[in-house]
């Protein structure tokens, strides 16, 4: 039977808007087509982990204060980390992840916070801490060479520039700034975005690229049959008529 490793970092500190709830739906949606899971955690201290070892390294979304607490024990992982994104390991990083893994991160109080660089973007937050990104967004992003409509829930004072291969582009929101075109990063084995929510529970096409790309990274193929996902396009497509119709 296959086996999907995932590695969970930070999870006792990065769980804004039930990120963490992500991992629970891929392990169901995988289950469903005879996939198992192995979920693993990474923690401020925690020694030897070998992210090669790993099919999917999630990190979910947090505020600045968890950002500071994390930033130097990040730091001390960051070779074995860039070893992990070339080896082919999927990233999936939310918010806070995804602005960690970029070239730095100013807060809202000018504190730099320095990222790990493994892609070119950096983020500055906005001084003024009241004025922010937040409510919900969609997206239009392609994967697989299919254009699906990604939604999800923003909150965030940072603006992300110099994406340069974004996730996905704006049809309602902010995106990776005040009124963006651009949503999140995008990379053959990474997704990095603003969406909350938990992104997957709400999109669940994006769960089943996850799970394809990292059940086949070893040269295997999975049978991804159908799902029942009735219920969640109905709600989809609820949400799609009342806030795309406002534009």
């Amino acid at each position: 039977m296959k086996t999907i490793r995932i590695l969970h970092m930070y999870s006792d500190m990065l769980d804004l808007y039930g990120d963490n709830g992500n991992i629970e739906v891929l392990r169901y949606r995988a289950r469903a087509r005879g996939v198992e899971t192995v979920v693993e955690h990474h923690s401020v201290g925690t020694k030897d982990t070998d992210f090669s070892s790993y099919d999917l390294i999630y990190l979910g979304g947090g505020a600045d204060y968890e950002q500071q607490l994390l930033a130097e024990d990040l730091q001390s992982c960051r070779n074995e980390i860039m070893k992990a994104y070339e080896n082919g390991t999927f990233f999936l990083l939310i918010c806070g992840g995804y602005q960690l893994m970029g070239e730095y991160y100013k807060d809202s109080n000018n504190e730099v916070i320095k990222g790990l660089g493994l892609f070119p973007y950096h983020t500055v937050a906005s001084l003024n801490k009241g004025k922010r990104c937040i409510g919900n967004i969609i997206i239009e992003a392609e994967l697989d060479g299919m254009i699906s409509k990604i939604i999800g829930f923003e909150n965030h004072g940072g603006q992300t520039s110099a994406t340069d291969k974004a996730f996905g582009k704006v049809l309602f929101g902010n995106g990776n700034r005040f009124e963006s075109e651009d949503e999140g990063y995008f990379d053959k084995n990474v997704i990095a975005t603003y969406l909350h929510g938990p992104l997957l529970s709400k999109n669940p096409k994006l769960a089943d690229y996850i799970i394809k790309y990292c059940s086949e990274r070893d040269g295997g193929h999975i049978e991804m049959t159908p799902m029942d996902d009735a219920l969640e396009e109905k709600a989809r497509e609820v949400l799609f008529r009342r806030l795309l119709t406002r534009r």
